[in-house]
């Protein structure tokens, strides 16, 4: 592993501070004139650079932190928190005198559906620019998050996302992209997401959405049509998965992971798998399709459970494991995330994450069709896994 004072990654993107209000009232009206009493506050950064970057270090991953905050007492808080969190490296968080620091107001009823209050701030005002190439000189890998909660990004087409991941790849650097789920209400939620995907994965390596996020850009009308149906969380079908994954295969990236929640996490790869400056990559990584379950835990939160995966996932890669191992050790990162109500402080160290998988931690059952294989690791393989007869 690389000294401490040389980062392997830099993840960069979508910054925020949430404001959790825990309340005791099982439902609340925002009414004028109204007072409600909160017994208790917490604050934590949040969104995709705190989220996965912060796990990236508690794994030992030398990491850079690139976003932008308001030139205000609360960005100020912000790069504060991150140090005491563990955060190593914050030169690449700069103030914005166009905007604030982004902050959401969480309020947390004992029962019922969280609310949220969210003024994106400074990541509105988030574009290429904002990423000093000449910090990103030891890093192999590049990754950025919630492009969709990023105004200037998804705008003119993704013009500016475009940009970004052209000039991250003239460094030479791996890049990696992982998405979020836009209000469909919204700006962000009216634009061709799918046009805006053809457009930035030819410059993307690594590719991380969930699956919602994908039904979402890429089957809208299913997408309705599940929601209408009321289903609040989308099983994914072993088949479709597999549909979209080689359309995504298609259009650049060498690796698609889709997050799929309480079922687990799928991966697909292109027949040659070729990192920058991961020369030593092993074979097993090219031409696969594998799907692992997820561990058994007791959930107290789901924040950051997608982040932290992908910290995971990306860690695996940085260390030089098999395609299995790098699989597995991403979904236990993220059960980890999900033992603690907050995004970070249940992720645990390399050491510590590696010995509970080792120790033979329990995993949840997971039921594919005819095609699919469960191996020893509890991975399975699909239809398109070139592996499937070397085992």
């Amino acid at each position: 592993m690389n000294d401490a004072s040389r980062p392997l990654a830099v993840v960069a993107g979508h910054l925020c501070l949430d404001i959790v209000c825990h309340l005791d009232a099982s439902r609340v009206a925002l009414e004028p004139g109204s007072l409600i009493e909160v017994h208790g506050t917490t604050l934590a950064t949040g969104g995709a650079v705190s989220n996965t970057g912060l796990a990236l270090s508690k794994l030992g991953i030398p990491t850079l932190l690139m976003a932008k905050v308001g030139d205000d007492a609360l960005g100020v808080l912000v790069k504060e928190s991150l140090l005491t969190s563990g955060a190593r490296h914050v030169e690449g968080i700069t103030t914005s005198a166009e905007a604030g620091t982004s902050y959401t107001v969480v309020i947390t009823p004992p029962s019922g559906e969280r609310m949220f209050l969210h003024d994106p701030g400074a990541n509105a005002v988030f574009r290429s620019s904002d990423i000093d190439t000449s910090l990103l000189e030891p890093a192999l890998l590049f990754h950025f998050g919630y492009p969709p909660l990023m105004r200037q990004l998804y705008a003119q087409g993704g013009q500016e996302l475009v940009k970004l991941f052209a000039a991250v790849k003239d460094q030479g650097l791996i890049t990696s992209l992982d998405l979020s789920l836009p209000d469909p209400a919204s700006e962000a939620g009216q634009v061709d997401w799918q046009a805006i995907l053809k457009r930035v994965l030819p410059q993307v390596d690594i590719f991380l959405p969930s699956f919602e996020e994908l039904l979402y850009m890429l089957r809208p009308e299913m997408f309705r049509r599940l929601k209408q149906a009321g289903e609040e969380a989308l099983p994914p079908g072993a088949g479709l998965v597999s549909e979209i994954a080689s359309e995504l295969l298609a259009l650049g990236p060498q690796i698609v992971g889709i997050k799929l929640g309480p079922w687990g996490f799928y991966l697909r790869t292109a027949g040659t798998v070729t990192l920058s400056g991961l020369a030593s990559l092993a074979t097993n990584w090219h031409n696969r399709e594998l799907w692992a379950p997820c561990f058994q835990v007791t959930v107290a939160g789901t924040v950051g459970a997608g982040d932290t995966t992908v910290a995971g996932f990306l860690a695996g890669l940085l260390r030089g494991l098999s395609l299995e191992d790098a699989l597995n050790t991403a979904c236990a990162v993220g059960a980890c995330c999900v033992e603690a109500p907050d995004a970070v402080s249940g992720v645990k160290s390399w050491t510590v994450t590696r010995a509970r998988i080792q120790r033979g931690w329990p995993r949840r059952e997971l039921t594919l069709p005819d095609g699919w294989r469960r191996e020893d690791s509890a991975v399975w393989r699909g239809p398109h896994d070139a592996h499937r007869s070397l085992v």
